[in-house]
């Protein structure tokens, strides 16, 4: 027997079964004799490791544990859509659509929105060779090993002369559990006293996260693809082509996917699937409605977030009663007293509800909610569950009015509400809740990334007075918290390395983790790029701050006043002093101050968007030519065309 050509039809066959049982639903062998196949196929790689290649179905799962995940780009950024929740917005989006193509009626290519994680896949030469999270939009987290894991994800595509143009390509979809699978998997942790999943995305993402591809194997995992992200051949005229060349290769598409010619069939199809959902295996929180034409998408463009060729429509909450056992305060890692209803466990949208915020004490007043009462609650956004009213008629008379506290339940500091804003606040800096959180979000993953550091840890190292701030992390030493409950000495040295290594951190993440309100992710980034170090940025005015494209006058005067407060100041010329990375790479271009600057066409790309927004800050940008500039451009056009000529 040959037994190369044995195994290549091994693998061929268990591929064409693969497609049949996964991308098509239409299994034509049982699960015994699919399981001989790959059993023969095993037993001979492993004889004849010579031939073992890593597109083959044994290779889904091999290799030890990964350290963690490393961060890989993204061929185009995976931007998220705009959401609507009404026939009357969608109406708007054809609008705005029809407008900027300059009328006509668009055909619209209508999808399950399916309740996953979004992945981007990439293929070279018809191999899978990455798998990739949304990440930020423009980076991800590699997690190929457990992509691999998915047996509806072909590790080879079927090519065939009509498909080639997909042999290189970047595919995305959603990695989904279903809802029998997420029962299974929430039986099994029970059993065995571990913490259940709260919903099927949630059981999801979880397991995509796993750093041992091996447990990521057994949690039945699946996959829709759902777009054509990347190919070099220009060959696709239409979303649709696209996806029907994807099925041709065994990646799995949605079957439930309709195209309309306007709006209104659109906004009908929508409807019915509000309550068809539910006779589904899998969770679906609403439709993606896309214009069909790549042409039309391109010429639709994107905003920085999302795109304008494309929008998810989102089903209406579900809503259900329960009953109002107390209202209990939290406290923030700014301070903030945020009022949250503990309820009677009720289920919603696929999860156990037992607690939902009631923002602030305006909130609550308004909406007349009590102690006691039975109150209608609904998951906004399908994610956050939130009190929408009281059932007034179910009053018995008992009902308690909630009254904000005047002292602060953790520190027993006194609470304020600053004049004009909602929340009222503890005043206590040393407030242990406010550490806490804080302490969190500086240890956050798109922050410092102390892995390591979570709540249990936290928890010992501010009751226990060894933290009292961020910068004492940084003083930690391992005879200290090697003592810590959960912490032996290799696990006190690992954190301690983690924290040493957050040091390295881009000044973007350090600003970013100190909690400064109304400073996010992209403000820090902002930031970064126009302040060259923590002091510049410090010692800046209100007007400085807010000169910056996208920082308005509330941010600017956060900011300032964070710098502005003493003790804040000496936690960061202690994380100076500690060695922390206080600097941005991007330095002022000081010989852009003065010049004037003409844009003629579009910065469509991350890099060009800085280089537009560095040049608006340190040199002159005119949007028109003056007749001085266009003879010097026409002279210099002249001399660059006479000198070609003579070098040719």
């Amino acid at each position: 027997m040959d037994v190369r050509k044995r195994i290549l039809n091994l693998r061929e066959e268990i591929r064409y079964h693969d497609r049949k049982y996964y991308a098509e639903n239409n299994p034509v062998i049982s699960d015994y004799e699919y399981d001989k196949l790959m059993e023969e196929l095993k037993k001979l790689e492993s004889e004849h490791p010579e031939y073992v290649t890593p597109d083959s179905p044994t290779q889904r799962v091999s290799g030890q544990p990964v350290e963690g995940f490393s961060s890989v780009k993204h061929k185009i950024p995976m931007l998220s859509l705009d959401n609507t929740y009404s026939s009357k917005e969608l109406l708007d989006f054809d609008k705005r659509v029809k407008k900027f193509l300059g009328g006509g009626n668009p055909d619209y290519v209508v999808e399950l929105k399916i309740d996953g994680l979004g992945v981007a896949l990439v293929y070279e030469n018809g191999v899978l060779v990455r798998g990739a999270t949304r990440g930020d939009g423009s980076t991800g987290d590699d997690i190929t090993s457990n992509i691999r894991t998915i047996k509806s994800v072909p590790l080879k595509l079927d090519l065939s002369p009509k498909t080639m143009p997909l042999a290189n390509c970047e595919v995305r979809g959603e990695v989904y559990m279903t809802k029998k699978g997420f029962d299974v998997l929430n039986k099994e942790r029970a059993k065995k006293k571990e913490s259940l999943f709260a919903n099927p995305r949630n059981a999801a993402a979880g397991s995509l996260r796993q750093l041992d591809a091996k447990v990521v194997s057994k949690r039945n995992l699946d996959i829709f693809l759902y777009t054509l992200s990347y190919t070099k051949s220009g060959e696709y005229k239409t979303h649709t082509q696209c996806l029907n060349a994807m099925k041709k290769v065994a990646l799995r598409v949605n079957q439930h996917i309709k195209i309309f010619s306007n709006i209104e069939d659109v906004i009908m199809y929508c409807n019915s699937w509000e309550n068809k959902k539910e006779e589904l295996d899998y969770e679906t929180d609403g439709m993606v409605i896309k214009a069909n034409s790549l042409e039309q998408q391109k010429r639709l463009g994107s905003t920085i977030k999302n795109p304008r060729w494309a929008v998810a429509y989102k089903f209406p909450p579900k809503r259900v009663t329960t009953k109002i056992i107390d209202i209990r305060v939290q406290v923030g890692r700014t301070g903030a007293l945020t009022p949250v209803a503990v309820l009677v466990p009720v289920r919603l949208s696929g999860s156990t509800i037992s607690r939902a915020t009631l923002h602030n004490e305006d909130e609550i007043k308004r909406k007349d909610i009590r102690i006691g009462d039975t109150v209608f609650i609904e998951k906004a956004g399908e994610v956050i569950p939130e009190v929408i009213k009281p059932v007034k008629e179910k009053r018995t008379g008992k009902e308690k009015i909630f009254i904000m506290l005047k002292k602060c339940p953790v520190c027993n500091s006194d609470v304020v509400r600053p004049e004009g804003e909602a929340a009222s606040r503890c005043v206590g800096l040393s407030c242990p809740a406010q550490i806490k959180n804080l302490l969190h979000h500086f240890a956050s993953r798109h922050a410092m990334n102390i892995d390591g550091l979570g709540p249990a840890v936290i928890d010992q190292l501010v009751n226990q007075q060894i933290v009292k701030d961020v910068s004492d992390l940084y003083n930690l030493k391992i005879d200290t918290i090697a003592n810590l409950e959960r912490l032996g000495e290799k696990s006190a040295q690992n954190l301690l390395d983690e924290i040493q290594e957050s040091k390295k951190n881009e000044f973007s993440r350090l600003l970013f983790g100190l909690g400064i309100r109304h400073v996010g992710r992209h403000m820090a980034k902002l930031l970064s790029e126009n302040f060259s170090s923590v002091d510049e940025l410090m010692h800046a005015k209100n007007e400085e701050i807010e000169k910056i494209e996208g920082i308005g006058g509330v941010v600017a005067e956060s900011i300032v006043l964070f710098f502005r407060d003493e003790k804040n100041r000496e936690i960061i010329e202690k994380l100076g002093k500690n060695g922390l990375n206080m600097e941005s790479k991007i330095k002022k271009l000081n010989v852009l101050l003065g010049k004037r600057f003409v844009f003629t066409g579009m910065l469509k790309n991350t890099q060009g968007l800085r280089q537009n927004q560095l040049l608006r800050n340190w040199g002159e940008v005119s949007h028109h030519l003056s007749a001085e500039m266009l003879i010097l451009l026409l002279q210099e056009k002249s001399r660059v065309q006479s000198m070609r000529r003579q070098k040719n």
